[in-house]
């Protein structure tokens, strides 16, 4: 099994002066944005949050290439006389003092992450490099115009430059955490060195459903698993299609995984198991999904079939688009599946390797594996079959898979280990990361509870989130870290339906300040 003591990526100054002329480009559009912006946001309390937010939005950054927004936040503090540490990750440590009175408390860390998934619809025209995010208000949401909005885990960020940019607001020592990476796999959290934070706190801001308190999160590992493939030179009397799948929610793969949704890759990949021997169908390639943590939205086919097959093609592709959308009626009711005609592959897979990779797609376990018996209505194991797409020499297979204990993680490995050894593919795992452990006797958590209720004047859920929060990495090197998380509600991470209640925020907001000024003074030693 995977080792997880997992190493870090390294190079992150490569990265930032390969991003040099993108960073000057976006500083500039930064600061003329800060001078006009006067759009909605900027009235929706609490103001200071959403005007960063607003901000963040305004400065492109996808995971990896954070390098744009990161820099100006470091300018800022340092224009604020707030002192900034840039490990060798590219991780962000910014401290402001205790407000007057408070210097006995206890230091408390406020945590984010700064990048953003970066998903869209097909439709929609947009470089998540170099062009801004477009948030709107609709109704009680602000949703993004296309794409995902960054509201995970932009407004968790924004509230944290909001207190440090505060003048009113009462609180002890503070440290405000920003890594990097956090998305596309946890950089940032495996890199943060020991000796970086003075907190005895830990406040992580990336929960998603308000009056939830977590003190728990499921742990992790990448599966890449690659098929071998060897091609023939396509028939001449074939006629060539394409088969798209698109038109589904996707979202989370951890938070949303237990909804029910379909996966664009499994559903595509039951079309071919069903009819690929029928129709005489060669496939030329299989692509969908574009992250492995997220549960892809589109995916599709290219083949070819004899000429005598068109109709019976055409009836099957009809047939099942019926079968799914009786199916999945509820959870995908934008659900669409196209035929188009396409211009002539030059080669498609010989029969013998088509079928077994199509089988291996097919048979892959994907979506909830067990439910945990411990914690009612949590997912305990699950398996994202997230991005396929094909090579010259192979088709590769990412999955996520996230449990709350090592054995159910262990257990999904070992049967895609089987699956692979069937197939003749080869599976490697990486990027294992620890789930965080509950710790039902935590001060900072029963803190928390006992200032939500004075507050709202009912009791919060004490959770454990089904996804890969940050906070059982940091674990490793600040194993007496008092951490809990809380967060607005967001709808539908991972995907361009992504939304956040506005109304929450401002509830986060409030419990947020409120715990500040609850921590206690530091222990006499």
């Amino acid at each position: 099994m995977v080792n997880c003591g997992s190493s870090f990526l390294t190079g992150r100054a490569t990265r930032l002066a390969a991003h040099g002329q993108r960073l000057t480009q976006a500083r500039r559009f930064y600061r003329i944005f800060i001078v006009t912006t006067t759009t909605e946001l900027n009235q929706l309390f609490p103001r200071p949050l959403w005007h960063w937010f607003e901000q963040i939005c305004a400065v492109p950054h996808p995971s990896k290439h954070e390098a744009a927004l990161s820099q100006l936040i470091q300018d800022w503090a340092k224009q604020r006389g707030l002192p900034v540490v840039v490990d060798q990750v590219g991780n962000l440590i910014i401290r402001k003092p205790a407000t007057a009175g408070m210097e006995d408390r206890k230091t408390v860390v406020i945590q984010a992450h700064i990048d953003m998934v970066p998903q869209k619809n097909a439709d929609k025209v947009h470089d998540f490099v170099t062009d801004p995010i477009q948030p709107r208000i609709d109704g009680d949401w602000v949703k993004a115009t296309g794409t995902t909005l960054g509201a995970d885990n932009g407004i968790g960020m924004a509230s944290a430059l909001a207190i440090l940019g505060a003048d009113d607001i009462r609180h002890g020592p503070l440290e405000v955490l920003l890594t990097v990476d956090e998305e596309a796999g946890m950089t940032g959290a495996f890199g943060l060195q020991p000796g970086m934070l003075d907190a005895e706190i830990l406040i992580n801001t990336d929960s998603e459903q308000e009056g939830e308190i977590y003190m728990g999160c499921a742990g992790g590992v990448d599966a890449e698993i690659s098929v071998p493939v060897r091609w023939q030179t396509a028939a001449a009397d074939q006629q060539a299609y394409t088969l798209s799948l698109s038109g589904l929610k996707g979202g989370h793969s951890g938070v949303n995984i237990h909804l029910g949704r379909g996966n664009a890759n499994k559903l595509i990949a039951r079309f071919l198991a069903g009819h690929a021997a029928e129709l005489g169908l060669a496939l030329s390639e299989i692509k969908g999904g574009s992250l492995r943590n997220a549960i892809p939205r589109e995916a599709q086919c290219s083949f070819t079939v004899p000429a005598a097959q068109t109709g019976l093609l055409e009836q099957r592709v009809a047939q099942y688009q019926a079968i799914l959308q009786a199916e999945l009626a509820s959870a995908e009711p934008a659900l669409k599946l196209q035929l188009v005609a396409s211009a002539a592959p030059a080669q498609t897979l010989q029969a013998d390797c088509q079928r077994t990779l199509i089988n291996l797609i097919n048979s892959c376990p994907n979506g909830v594996i067990r439910m945990s018996d411990e914690i009612a209505g949590v997912t305990e194991s699950s398996l994202n079959v997230g991005v396929i797409s094909t090579s010259s020499d192979q088709v590769t297979i990412l999955c996520l898979i996230r449990s709350l204990i090592d054995s159910g993680r262990e257990n999904i490995e070992s049967s895609l280990q089987s699956l692979s050894d069937l197939a003749g593919a080869q599976i490697a795992f990486s990027g294992c990361y620890p789930g965080w452990k509950p710790d039902t006797s935590s001060p900072v958590m029963a803190i928390v509870r006992q200032t939500y209720e004075s507050i709202y004047h009912k009791e919060p859920v004490i959770m454990v989130i089904h996804a890969g929060l940050e906070c059982g990495l940091f674990k490793k090197h600040y194993p007496d870290l008092d951490m809990v998380s809380i967060g607005p509600t967001i709808r539908y991470p991972h995907g361009p339906d992504e939304m956040v209640n506005i109304e929450t925020v401002g509830q986060y907001w409030t419990l947020l300040l409120a715990v500040l000024e609850r921590i206690p003074a530091k222990v006499a030693n």
